[in-house]
C-alpha cells in the first residue's frame, strides 16, 4: 500500500496507489510508467462516445474511485468502497488529543477576540438603548416622521385609474427555470478539484444524476395530479 500520488488523484485513480504493492517512497520508478498509463486510460474514456454503455460503466467505476465516500451505498461495490477509505484512514496519522492547557489556551483566544456584527453596532448607536424616550418625545418624533400635507391628503390611498387599457403581457415563451443549467452549473461547481478532462467526466455523470433524479420526481407529482384529479371527479 502506497499513499496516493498527486498525480494519481488528479486522474481519479488513488485508489490504485492504495491497493499498489510498490514501496511507499517518493521517485519510485514504477509510478512514473503507471501514471502514464493510467493517462492513456482517462483519454480514451473521455473521447469515448456518451451514449456507449460500456464506457458508461467505465465511468461510474471511475467516479465511484474517486469520490468513494459518496457511493459507498452501493450494493454491488459499497464494500469495497468502504475498504478503499479505510485503506486512506490507515496512512493518515491521528489527531492528537487536546489536552487541558491547549483547551484553556483556545478558549482565552476566543474570549479575547472580538467578533463583527454589523446589527449589534447600528444598535448600540441608539440614544434610548439603555432607556426609552419619553411619551411625550415620542409622540412629537412621531407626528414629524408620518405628518401627511393637506395636498396629500385627497390623493392617499387612491387607485390609479389608466387612461387608456393596459394589454396583457404574453408570457407563453417565459420558461420559469432553466432546470439543465442548473444542474450543469451545480456539477460543474462540485469538480472543481479536479483537472479538466477528470472534471468533464465527472460533471457528466453528476449532470445525468440530477436530470435522472428530476424526471422521476416529476413522474411522481404527475401521478400525484392524476390521483388528486380523479378524487375530484364527481
Amino acid at each position: 500500500m502506497s499513499m496516493p500520488r498527486k498525480a494519481m488523484q488528479e486522474l481519479g485513480f488513488q485508489a490504485c496507489c492504495l491497493r499498489c504493492d510498490a514501496p511507499d517512497e517518493a521517485g519510485t520508478s514504477r509510478c512514473s510508467p503507471c501514471i502514464q498509463h493510467h493517462r492513456s486510460i482517462r483519454e480514451v474514456i473521455a473521447a469515448a462516445p456518451a451514449d456507449d454503455p460500456l464506457y458508461q460503466l467505465a465511468k461510474e467505476l471511475m467516479a465511484m474511485a474517486a469520490e468513494p465516500h459518496r457511493y459507498d451505498h452501493d450494493e454491488v461495490h459499497g464494500a469495497s468502497l468502504l475498504q478503499q477509505q479505510r485503506l486512506a484512514a490507515a496512512l493518515v496519522d491521528a489527531p492528537a488529543k487536546p489536552d487541558g492547557l491547549t483547551v484553556a489556551q483556545l478558549f482565552d483566544q476566543q474570549r479575547s477576540s472580538s467578533k463583527s456584527n454589523a446589527l449589534r453596532d447600528v444598535g448600540n448607536q441608539n440614544p434610548w438603548k439603555d432607556a426609552p424616550m419619553e411619551a411625550k418625545e415620542a409622540q412629537e418624533m412621531a407626528e414629524t416622521t408620518w405628518a401627511i400635507e393637506e395636498q396629500e391628503v385627497v390623493h392617499y390611498g387612491a387607485r390609479t385609474i389608466p387612461s387608456q387599457p393596459i394589454q396583457r403581457v404574453d408570457r407563453s415563451e417565459r420558461i420559469g427555470e432553466d432546470t439543465a443549467l442548473t444542474d450543469r452549473v451545480h456539477a460543474a461547481a462540485s469538480q472543481k478539484s479536479l483537472d479538466e478532462d477528470a472534471a468533464k467526466i465527472f460533471e457528466d455523470i453528476e449532470f445525468n444524476q440530477r436530470q435522472a433524479e428530476r424526471k422521476a420526481l416529476k413522474s411522481a407529482m404527475d401521478d400525484v395530479k392524476t390521483l388528486v384529479d380523479d378524487d375530484l371527479e364527481f
